[in-house]
């Protein structure tokens, strides 16, 4: 095997070395081109708007119902109380059965009323037979006009007295006030009574109404008169109108008192039983969005963030109609727009926006 010459080894070196030289330039000035183009994109990601979904959600005119919770109530509730003294002879009304009006509750015994109610009738009849011969005698000239003035006088205290008496006598009976429930009895056969105690309550069922109390918000959209829905614990639902609204606010809750009658014919619902209240309170503009749409703004109050036409971000504060299996509907949005659903807690008013359609 030849050797190489010194000088051709020389030269094969010298050609390694700037062929090594090359290579490892190209490998660095590659290396540097691909960080430089990382950094830069970083720059241009940072300083480019955000980018947020959006759905467009129409205006849509809605009824607008005030929802509330509520109890059903007697529309009327009386203790019957005695108007005499005596003890209960009878009680003919069953407790928890309905009665009419004018209907016996309790019964009093008669005791000496009957006697005394005889005795005023027949002090009545001889006034009567009394007048009848001074008139004769007058007209006779056998009694003055002053004479026969006076007898019709006794008359009239005697008819007065057989008033009395039937009044007393009638007083025996406790009877009901209106038609309703008697749903308490208070006084039992044997009771002694005295003016004013009690016999047992009496409740009015239909109309019935249910109760509740509006909170400050929603008072002025109501009126006397509106329509509205009740719907019972056992999913019954009853109609009626709102036949009251307080002017008056509970200092404490600050919320105002509220009566809606409702028709219970059957007198199947009982009172205070759970229910909830939709009272109509007009029609008006109203949009859907999603639950998750909504926000809270720097000042706490709840809304919606959207999108404008320049794809700047806007706050607008709603209210909320009703929640519904679809989403919220919402009031306090103006034509179509351009809700945010996804990105809306990351983005500020005013800021500049890249828009992508919700999926």
């Amino acid at each position: 095997m030849r050797r190489l010459k010194p000088q051709y080894v020389f030269i094969l070196v010298v050609i390694g070395l700037f062929t090594l030289y090359f290579v490892a330039g190209a490998l660095f000035r590659g290396g540097g081109e691909d960080r430089n183009a990382a950094q830069a994109k970083a720059v241009a990601d940072a300083e480019a708007p955000p980018s947020v979904q959006v759905r467009v959600t129409p205006e849509t005119v809605r009824q607008v119902d005030v929802v509330l919770r509520g109890r059903t109530e007697a529309a009327r509730a009386v203790v019957v109380r005695s108007e005499t003294a005596g003890v209960v002879a009878e009680t003919p009304a069953r407790e928890g059965s309905f009665v009419r009006k004018g209907q016996v509750l309790c019964r009093l015994a008669v005791d000496a009323r009957q006697a005394t109610l005889d005795q005023a009738r027949a002090n009545l009849r001889s006034r009567q037979l009394q007048l009848q011969a001074a008139r004769q005698l007058a007209e006779k000239g056998y009694r003055s006009q002053t004479q026969v003035l006076e007898t019709q006088a006794a008359l009239d205290a005697a008819q007065a007295q057989v008033r009395q008496a039937e009044i007393a006598l009638s007083q025996v009976n406790i009877r009901a006030p209106f038609a309703g429930v008697f749903d308490r009895r208070d006084a039992e056969i044997g009771t002694y009574l005295a003016p004013g105690q009690p016999c047992g309550t009496m409740i009015e069922l239909n109309p019935l109404l249910v109760v509740g109390h509006v909170p400050e918000t929603d008072a002025t959209r109501l009126r006397v008169g509106a329509p509205a829905t009740a719907r019972l614990v056992d999913g019954r639902a009853l109609s009626g109108r709102v036949r009251y609204v307080g002017q008056d606010a509970d200092p404490q809750t600050r919320t105002y008192p509220l009566e809606v009658a409702v028709q219970n014919p059957a007198m199947d619902v009982r009172s205070g039983l759970s229910a909830e209240l939709r009272i109509g309170a007009g029609s008006g503009a109203a949009h859907l969005v999603p639950v998750s749409a909504l926000v809270l703004d720097a000042d706490g109050r709840q809304g919606v963030r959207y999108v404008l036409a320049d794809n700047r971000v806007a706050f607008a504060p709603v209210r909320v109609l009703e929640q519904t299996a679809e989403g919220m509907w919402v009031q306090g949005l103006s034509g179509n727009v351009r809700v945010i659903t996804v990105g809306q807690s990351f983005v500020a008013d005013g800021q500049k926006v890249r828009v992508a359609q919700a999926r």
